[in-house]
């Protein structure tokens, strides 16, 4: 064990998307659990949509990170040194401790705001699944596609479902589970690459290209009776078309806005055809996976691992060096450039 623990803290709220100065590299000791804690090494961080949300100076689903702490970020890591009575060296757990190499924590949440509870990877390891997919198909990206359709989309047999963001690391799972349900699935991605991954290999029956397509057209074209379930990843003008095209009694879940979040200082961009949700007796709600996770975790992942052991449901897992590197790399995920799920290897596995 190293006796250093670099730490990338948050050393200005960003302006658009993150600048490399909008972060510094801070070293300290690695710190020693006190009674009740125990002590991890990261092994693998998560970049999500929801850093830029976190990284700005207003509170979202939770307070902000303020400037000179350490980013936050989930992580996959192994447990070094324990004071805790429920984990034990050598546990592999999913939590969120951030960017940086060593973290200590009580098993709720090493910064006492109880984002997430500790997560003991066992689910993963039995099934003989990468460690990755602790933070990916069996990670909170994973577990927000099956909580955010199922649960608050309620997709019937016959439905037409749309997914926007289809190609990226929630839209994909929330879009094949739809196909297990046996619906009619139907997604939009910025690139025919992306499309191409959708349709081939996550098995999306028709993609839009909201790049090359203009949306009304299309959605017209592939949703002609209307959309029953959306599940928006989006935002923004993606978001108020598909309000246009919506059937009646249709479900519209609500899961992020990644297009929103680099000029949220400047507004979020509201849906103008939020009358639709009126004429067609529509619902619209968000929700946040982590609410849910004590009680639905153990089923969630359960029901995730059968289908991805079935070859029902496939993922991609994208993954940078060096923690040094986690400034740069998030933004691809505010400009596109990322297939799958987007993670830093900070340390070797175990």
């Amino acid at each position: 064990m190293n006796d250093k623990n670099r730490q990338i803290v948050l050393k200005r709220n960003p302006r658009g998307a993150f600048s490399p100065e909008d972060f510094e590299v801070r070293e300290t000791a690695v710190p020693s659990p006190d009674e009740g804690e125990f002590l991890v090494r990261n092994i693998y961080l998560s970049l999500d949509p929801a850093n830029r949300l976190w990284a700005a100076p207003t509170e979202t689903y939770v307070a902000p990170v303020r400037t000179g702490e350490v980013m936050r970020g989930f992580t996959v890591s192994e447990v070094v040194e324990s004071r805790h009575p429920d984990f034990r060296p050598g546990d592999l757990v999913q939590g969120m401790d951030g960017w940086q190499d060593y973290a200590v924590s009580n098993g709720v949440n090493h910064n006492g705001r109880g984002v997430v509870d500790t997560w003991k990877l066992d689910g993963v390891r039995a099934a003989g699944l990468p460690l990755t997919t602790g933070l990916s198909v069996l990670g909170t990206t994973g577990l927000a596609a099956y909580y955010g359709m199922l649960h608050v989309g309620q997709p019937r047999q016959g439905d037409t479902v749309l997914v926007s963001g289809a190609a990226g690391a929630t839209g994909c799972v929330a879009g094949q589970i739809a196909r297990i349900k046996g619906c009619r699935v139907v997604g939009t991605a910025g690139s025919e690459e992306k499309c191409r991954l959708a349709r081939d290999e996550y098995r999306f029956d028709a993609m839009i290209d909201y790049k090359a397509e203009d949306m009304d057209t299309a959605l017209a074209e592939h949703a002609p009776d209307g959309i029953d379930v959306y599940f928006d990843n989006v935002g923004g003008d993606t978001l108020d078309t598909a309000l246009a095209h919506t059937a009646m009694g249709a479900r519209v879940v609500i899961c992020g806005a990644i297009s929103q979040y680099t000029t949220a200082e400047q507004g979020i961009q509201g849906p103008a055809n939020y009358a639709h949700l009126l004429f067609k007796r529509a619902s619209m709600a968000g929700f946040i996976v982590l609410d849910h996770y004590p009680d639905l975790r153990g089923r969630m992942e359960a029901d995730l691992i059968q289908w991805i052991k079935q070859d029902r449901l496939h993922y991609r897992d994208e993954v940078v060096d060096g923690l040094e590197n986690a400034p740069e790399a998030v933004n691809r995920l505010y400009d596109g450039r990322n297939l799958g799920k987007l993670m830093v290897r900070i340390a070797d596995e175990p």
